[in-house]
């Protein structure tokens, strides 16, 4: 597999569970500017084209001069120094448009920060299914005081997360709060010593992912998403549209052939992951 279209992320793949590993560690601070864009657009073509790859885990071990350690500092406000509103608009759509992909991404993507996670930082959490945060972890979106706002998915889904109350309070705020608070207004679901602890628990959840077949899991994860404040009628259908998938691309039938083996913890022969989008009602 080619990695080298990202390379400025990092990866590490380990073919055993199907798992690539992200350690950011670039510029002043992990922030995020155009070339990280452009990493992370080539990242969603491969994991969306190659089922090799079935659990995404970014982090970073990336200490500042003081010893501090940092997951992402948000965007890179210093490149826009001399841009003019329109390109800045433009560039903000494109964060968001990117932003979109990596939470629709057909794989298990978990995030392990670590340290400083502000602006672009925190809304990055919100593209992933499952946040291990380790104890030296702190959150916070500061973009009201630059005179703007989260515009990279933060204002449009930071309170399906967390709610409305906390939503609010960290966006006009800026407050910054540490992993505890964190996990306990739902903005990361577990919390560790460190760093490698962090990684031990994404590879373990990456073994548990590689043993189950990948059109399956893709379907039931677009399934949940598709699903998500809208009508019984749209969620089951999307779960009729899923569950149909499996039994359409044969590995219903592979799952039940080799019930034996996968109670005893071996993974089958699965098909490719099959194409995992489905149409809306409307879409007929």
């Amino acid at each position: 597999m080619d990695l080298s279209a990202i390379e400025g992320l990092h990866p590490t793949h380990d073919p055993e569970c199907h798992l690539l590993t992200l350690e950011l560690d670039h510029g002043k601070a992990n922030e995020m500017g155009t070339v990280q864009l452009e990493a992370f657009e080539a990242l969603c073509g491969l994991l969306e084209e190659n089922d090799s790859i079935r659990t995404l885990c970014t982090t970073s071990r990336r200490l500042s001069k003081k010893g501090r350690p940092i997951f992402i500092a948000g965007a890179n406000v210093t490149e826009r120094g001399d841009w003019d509103s329109e390109r800045v608009t433009a560039h903000v759509l494109r964060q968001r448009a990117l932003m979109v992909r990596l939470r629709h991404l057909p794989v298990f993507n978990i995030a392990v920060p670590s340290g400083v996670t502000l602006g672009w930082g925190t809304e990055y959490l919100l593209t992933t299914d499952y946040t291990v945060a380790t104890t030296a972890a702190s959150f916070a979106l500061p973009e009201t005081g630059l005179g703007i706002l989260p515009g990279a998915r933060g204002t449009a889904e930071l309170a399906l997360l967390v709610g409305p109350a906390h939503a609010v309070r960290l966006g006009v705020t800026g407050e910054s709060i540490d992993a505890t608070e964190a996990a306990r207004i739902g903005l990361v679901q577990e919390v560790v010593p460190d760093v490698d602890a962090g990684l031990d628990r994404a590879r373990a959840l990456a073994t548990l992912v590689s043993k189950k077949s990948p059109t399956a899991t893709a379907a039931y994860k677009t399934a949940m998403l598709a699903g998500l404040g809208q009508p019984e009628s749209v969620r089951l259908d999307a779960e009729r549209q899923a569950y149909e998938l499996t039994v359409r691309v044969g590995d219903a039938a592979t799952g039940r052939a080799h019930f034996a083996a996968i109670r005893e913890g071996k993974s089958p022969p699965w098909a490719a992951r099959a194409a995992w989008r489905f149409k809306k009602d409307s879409e007929g």
